[in-house]
């Protein structure tokens, strides 16, 4: 989760052992990022990257868009250095953002404001820009997949693509794959996350379900793996997660990933 020099040269060592073909960088800290030395390290390992993250409190878009605007510039351009292909995330706010009510027309203005801009900031680097609805104890701006379509077809941006995660859908969804089908003609990226956040496999998601709407709909975006073991105190406290939901790497790789990969042959996915 410190995607520093030493961070970057493990997660992109054990990656490649692990046949992976791609990974997600968390740019928690976009200034702070070695980019000369994570391109380095993903050429020479042909390891493909896309970034994600959550903005900071105080630069939250819905209530300072120039701020946001200002945050993800840096991070976009720290994406480009990288060699990244997109920025995607809760790049529209901060996980743990909420207000207590609904989200106001202003809060949805703002972000739409700092997205559009984002987006063409994006696009002049040649990166895609993603947007991931999160669960309502993590934010009160985007829950679900029909949302995300919602505000990218306001922007009108054509680089902007929706990216859903199995474990915000398992709670805001009407069903684990609506978000699936409502989103289909801007999903390009989904995070296969368990139920617990542990080891796919391991817990309640309808696995079936979720890669048989991604069959129908013939995705032919990025599988993210997003399995938490250890996480910063900040970003444990924002996602609520109080207790190991894995027992460590072996059990993720080892169990989840194959998991992963076998569903995703079953259902002609790769």
């Amino acid at each position: 989760m410190t995607w520093d020099r030493a961070g970057c040269e493990r997660a992109v060592t054990k990656a490649k052992s692990y046949g992976m073909d791609f990974l997600e960088i968390a740019l928690l800290d976009p200034p702070s990022v070695d980019a000369a030395h994570s391109r380095q390290m993903l050429e020479a390992a042909k390891m493909r990257a896309v970034c994600s993250l959550g903005l900071p409190q105080e630069v939250w878009a819905s209530h300072n868009p120039d701020g946001a605007v200002d945050f993800l510039t840096v991070a976009l351009d720290k994406c480009a250095a990288i060699g990244a292909e997109a920025l995607s995330g809760v790049v529209y706010g901060g996980i743990g953002e909420r207000t207590g009510q609904p989200p106001t027309q202003a809060e949805l203005d703002n972000v739409a404001d700092a997205m559009a801009r984002a987006a063409r900031h994006a696009k002049s680097l040649g990166l895609l820009f993603g947007i991931e609805p999160v669960n309502r104890y993590e934010t009160h701006l985007i829950n679900t997949g029909w949302q995300a379509v919602e505000m990218i077809e306001r922007i009108g941006a054509d680089n902007i693509f929706v990216h859903l995660d199995t474990y915000h859908m398992n709670i805001e969804e009407k069903g684990i794959a609506q978000g699936i089908i409502d989103a289909r003609d801007h999903l390009r990226y989904i995070h296969l996350s368990e139920s617990d956040r542990g080891t796919p496999g391991a817990g309640t998601i309808a696995w079936d379900e979720i890669y048989s709407a991604l069959r129908a709909i013939g995705f032919k975006g990025g599988l993210a793996m997003e399995s938490f073991i250890n996480m910063p105190p900040a970003l444990a406290n924002g996602l609520s997660v109080w207790r190991p939901v894995a027992s460590g790497e072996a059990e993720v790789m080892e169990n989840g990933l194959p998991f992963l990969r076998n569903k995703a042959r079953q259902y002609g996915l790769i």
